[in-house]
């Protein structure tokens, strides 16, 4: 570990450096071998050279000519091509042959750019059935550039770093699931090669990936915005938050204690720890906001029958980084969703007679940190009999060193589109895919506006006309609530559905593919499949339904209410054959009921005994709604409400 964290210096150290040197000419680093460049456009290529400098550039059998500016840079448009390849690209300065640059195995096809926060950033080995779906990552016309992480207060002229990676069962394990997803699907319907920028950092707001300017257009960002220019963000400061997060890591990966060493062992003295009712995650704790690593024990007394033999202990839905002890001995470490189920085997010699003690060491990180209910998920098992690891455990804080304080720079307004999404532009592209709003979540109704903010500011700066711009809505989180109730979630998805008035724009709906216990759903085939639904529809022009139903409007009729859906194939039904659920109803006194529904082509007819004049209707309005409506194509209703009362988050 230490070798590890010693080179990591070194290259941050390198990185920070002034003063390094560059060839005479230089593209930029969004251009390298195994490359995909963008199909029936004009093909920009751009980067550094002697100022009036004569740049010669060949693609193929195309040749370009420019002259560098007095600041040296260059750019040049090749003519349109169509998909194929491979091709060469060779760029030199004119009667210099020492500078020639050339780049091999560039395919032309559709280049998409994918962004957002984690659940864009989430990898295709952290997502469900990742060995079978790496073992068959076989598609050499799939190219992914991953931007490396930057930050920065002004636009930068290139990103950091990235490097074109060819698909296959090595390269594709740490690429974007959903993107990986939606481009298979793509380059098996359209046949032509697919790239994907990838440029996405998990936690991020809407706002650090919009341009300075388009902020301070609206007053919703525009004094946060020019907070940003007290910042020295320099080196120093980069670099101190960057050895911050390796010894947050050290501290992660590593027990560092602040006391006796046999924390995890029987005999530990924990009389002075708190009782906490498992399972629970962080903010279950009544400790507040807490980062760092928390300590928890529990002292079991095993039946008979299950010495001398192998146990298997599950803990269920851990949350963020964890290691599990079993009688002092170390059972795993830091397995966060690596596994499909967080089962481990204590081997038998572990096993006492009588009293045995669980120790399991969690890091709390980012609000989150625990382990998520189900209680009947946490048990230990002979194979046979299964004893319920719930009720009460013990838990400390503080054992260990404090995090160091983090300034996360990257959720300043527009640090990530200076470094991120700035130096990419003006790289030929088919469109944009996008997965954020989590983090926008507390404010979601300036998302209304922050949302098409960032997406007239891209087309904008790329000049290629009205772009398509392919989003996720987002997915069912959280406890489900018995009872109809206010949304902050639910808000942000109204939030993402209004942007759809834009021009170009598409939604794929997953309300019925996340999870309760985890904000990073493992099923990311079907977003990236839903995507590429709406991209072969919008984009490609295939016939067929393309999005579940949507509502469209409403009628009352005497103490019910007819809703009226767009998007419903051959019909409505409901994905489980029983009645709808998810559909509530109101009076004037905005009090809501669970309603029943009444499916009568493309319409559902909704009531309740408990409502007499009906006003409003909702459908699947709620953090983790439990909701079951479908189109024939088998695809989920869209999250709607027909009133437009006060949301929660709404100043």
């Amino acid at each position: 570990m230490r070798f590890r964290l010693h080179i990591l210096l070194s290259l941050l150290i390198l990185f920070f450096l002034p003063g390094y040197t560059h060839a005479q000419i230089k593209l930029a680093k969004v251009f390298g071998d195994g490359m995909v460049l963008q199909r029936g456009i004009r093909i920009p290529v751009w980067g550094n050279s002697t100022p009036g400098a004569h740049i010669i550039a060949k693609l193929g059998n195309a040749q370009a000519t420019t002259i560098a500016g007095k600041d040296g840079k260059w750019q040049i448009k090749f003519p349109v091509f169509k998909a194929g390849g491979p091709y060469i690209l060779e760029v030199a300065e004119s009667g210099k042959t020492d500078s020639k640059i050339s780049l091999k195995e560039i395919l032309i096809g559709d280049v998409w750019v994918a962004s957002g926060q984690s659940n864009m950033e989430w990898q295709v080995q952290q997502a469900r059935d990742a060995k079978k779906e790496i073992a068959h990552a076989d598609f050499p016309q799939i190219r992914f550039l991953v931007v490396e992480h930057d930050k920065r207060l002004k636009p930068q002229s290139d990103i950091h770093a990235g490097k074109w990676k060819i698909c296959d069962s090595t390269n594709v394990k740490e690429w974007s699931a959903v993107a990986y997803y939606f481009a298979r699907k793509i380059h098996v319907d359209e046949k032509v090669p697919v790239g994907i920028i990838q440029s996405a950092w998990g936690g991020t707001p809407v706002e650090a990936w919009t341009s300075r300017d388009m902020l301070l257009t609206s007053p919703i960002t525009k004094a946060k915005t020019l907070s940003n220019d007290t910042l020295h963000l320099d080196r120093e400061d980069l670099l101190a938050d960057s050895l911050n997060w390796i010894r947050i890591w050290d501290i992660v990966y590593n027990p560092q204690y602040n006391t006796d060493k046999t924390v995890p062992t029987i005999d530990y003295n924990d009389a002075n720890w708190t009782t906490i009712e498992m399972p629970k995650v962080v903010k279950d704790f009544g400790i507040g906001s807490y980062e760092g690593m928390v300590w928890l024990r529990k002292k079991i007394t095993l039946p008979e029958s299950f010495t001398k033999k192998d146990l298997t202990i599950s803990l269920g839905h851990p949350e963020m980084n964890y290691s599990l002890y079993f009688n002092g001995q170390e059972i795993c470490k830091n397995i966060w969703n690596a596994h499909a189920t967080h089962s481990f085997t204590i081997p038998a010699h572990l096993v006492r007679q009588g009293e045995n003690t669980i120790a399991v060491r969690v890091a709390m990180l980012w609000g989150g940190g625990g382990l998520n209910p189900p209680a009947e998920d946490l048990y230990i098992t002979d194979g046979t009999s299964k004893f319920s690891l719930a009720g009460n455990w013990l838990y400390k804080k503080d054992l260990e060193p404090a995090f160091p304080k983090m300034l996360n720079y990257q959720y300043y307004p527009t640090v990530l589109f200076n470094a991120m999404i700035y130096p990419l532009i003006p790289y030929g592209i088919k469109g944009f895919i996008w997965y954020q709003g989590e983090s926008n979540a507390y404010a979601a109704y300036d998302y209304r506006t922050l949302f098409p903010m960032l997406i007239t500011d891209w087309r904008q700066r790329w000049q290629q006309g009205n772009l398509p711009f392919l989003f996720v809505q987002l997915a069912n989180y959280m406890k489900t609530n018995p009872l109809p109730s206010e949304s902050s979630w639910a808000e942000l998805r109204e939030a993402q559905m209004l942007t759809l008035s834009l021009p170009n724009t598409g939604m794929a709906c997953a309300i019925d593919i996340g999870e309760a216990n985890d904000i990073h759903p493992k099923n990311k085939q079907d977003v990236g499949y839903r995507l590429a639904l709406v991209a072969n529809n919008m984009v490609y022009k295939h016939e067929g339904i393309a999005c579940g139903p949507v509502y469209k409007n409403y009628r009352k009729e005497g103490n019910r209410i007819r809703i009226r859906f767009t998007n419903t194939g051959s019909g409505l039904s409901t994905k489980d054959g029983k009645g709808i659920t998810g559909l509530a109803i109101a009076g004037k006194d905005k009090q809501f009921y669970w309603a029943n529904g009444i499916i009568e082509g493309n319409e559902v007819i909704v009531y309740s005994d408990k409502v007499a004049e009906p006003v409003a209707v909702r459908y699947a309005w709620a953090d983790n709604p439990e909701c079951n409506l479908i189109n024939s194509e088998h695809l989920p209703a869209v999250p709607f409400r027909t009133d437009d009362w006060k949301g929660v988050t709404e100043k």
